[in-house]
């Protein structure tokens, strides 16, 4: 049989007890709760010199009421969440229980909002000078992808989403750590070779062979559908977003990225494609004649190192209340046989 635990000696909570049987220690630590300050900081609210301040929070530190680090040649002090026992975590909120009304405290928070108003032109100032130079320290700092990532963040997770024309995946690839079921559809063996190869471990992507004018996908079966450089491969683009429009739900969105009209005739035969792009109002017009609703068509300002032509972006939605165009063409008819 196992022998209680021996009682806690009162070293420990007469330790605490006597940390905090000071004023201007409870005053540090109502401070020091919410935010970290440096020595300077602290002399300037508590309005004390500062060999009094380091010498109480020395103390403070000692019971392990603070942690410190260091910033620069100055040290940051901040109450020690979570790293106190039990016994003292209630010592202290007895104890702010009963200051927190204390007029000085008060005092205190005010002067502590003055001065923390004051660290925010150093940041102001910061951005003042960098504006000029923001997008490129930004870039060298930390990159680029975290934009796109954040961007693709505000997909619905429960989403099913089509990338027509996938070619080697790369969009899909993008796509599917933010979405439920990624379906890439392409007609060429060689893009779906390299996109398998690209999706190896992915558990969400399906890929499918087929063409844009015959989707391979049942109706109304996608959240989302994607035409990314793909239309002006076709030799019938209205059809190919008819069909991109079957396969969305209702209230499902389309995105068509393509070449804005352009007539640089040996480029496009260059890459084999069927047309010299698309005015923002044609495009328009084809997402309309298929369906498509609330139709935002724009010219995308071309990127410094793009050599080819510039692009436009269109992006539509299908009505939530979709009329089955079959279905009224075959009510139709029968209507007329009946008469």
């Amino acid at each position: 049989m196992a022998l209680p635990e021996a009682p806690r000696q009162p070293d420990a909570l007469l330790a605490w007890m006597g940390s905090l049987a000071d004023a201007t220690r409870l005053r540090l630590l109502h401070l020091l709760e919410r935010h970290e300050l440096g020595v300077v900081e602290l002399c300037d609210v508590l309005q004390l010199p500062q060999s009094t301040v380091s010498r109480h929070l020395k103390v403070l530190g000692d019971q392990g009421w603070l942690r410190s680090r260091a910033q620069g040649t100055n040290r940051l002090y901040r109450v020690a969440e979570g790293e106190r026992e039990a016994a003292a975590r209630k010592l202290w909120s007895l104890a702010r229980e009963q200051t927190s009304a204390w007029p000085t405290v008060q005092q205190d928070r005010l002067r502590l909002t003055r001065r923390l108003s004051e660290r925010e032109p150093a940041a102001q100032a910061f951005f003042a000078g960098a504006a000029g130079k923001w997008d490129k320290l930004r870039g060298e700092l930390y990159g680029d992808a975290f934009g796109r990532e954040a961007l693709l963040a505000l997909l619905p997770s429960d989403w099913v989403v089509a990338d027509l024309g996938c070619g080697t995946g790369q969009s899909t690839a993008a796509l599917a750590p933010f979405v439920r079921r990624v379906i890439g559809v392409d007609q060429s063996t060689a893009m779906l070779k390299a996109a398998r190869k690209r999706m190896a471990g992915v558990d969400n992507v399906e890929l499918r062979q087929g063409s844009l004018e015959a989707l391979p996908l049942e109706d109304a079966s996608v959240d989302g559908a994607l035409l990314l450089l793909a239309l002006t491969y076709v030799s019938d683009p209205g059809q190919a977003v008819a069909e991109m429009a079957r396969v969305l739900r209702p209230g499902g969105h389309a995105v068509v990225v393509d070449l804005l009209r352009h007539d640089r005739e040996e480029f496009r035969r260059q890459m084999g494609q069927q047309n010299l792009g698309f005015t923002p109002e044609a495009l328009s017009q084809v997402l309309g004649a298929a369906g498509l609703q609330a139709a935002t068509c724009r010219a995308l300002p071309p990127e410094p190192q793009a050599k080819g032509p510039a692009l436009v972006l269109a992006s539509a939605q299908k009505s939530p209340q979709v009329i089955d165009l079959r279905e009224r063409r075959q009510a139709s008819k029968k209507e007329e046989a009946r008469t």
